[in-house]
């Protein structure tokens, strides 16, 4: 996750004032996205979810 400016191959999505940027071709393979935020004792961040396998890009040991 990035901030970055909208290019002509982005997907662009709007959800609760919120507006994400997304490759379009990348888009394809794994939406539905899902994204949270997550405020508990152990700390906070962002919660992403998708359909993209795990290791489908960058090998089996990887946490992408």
């Amino acid at each position: 996750m990035a901030l970055d400016e909208p290019k002509e191959n982005d997907e662009i999505i709007k959800d609760k004032g919120v507006t994400y940027l997304i490759d379009k071709g990348l888009y394809e393979d794994v939406k539905p996205i899902n994204v949270d935020f997550i405020d508990a004792a152990m700390g906070s961040g962002f919660s992403i979810s998708s359909n993209l396998q795990r290791g489908a890009s960058c090998g089996g040991s990887c946490s992408c």
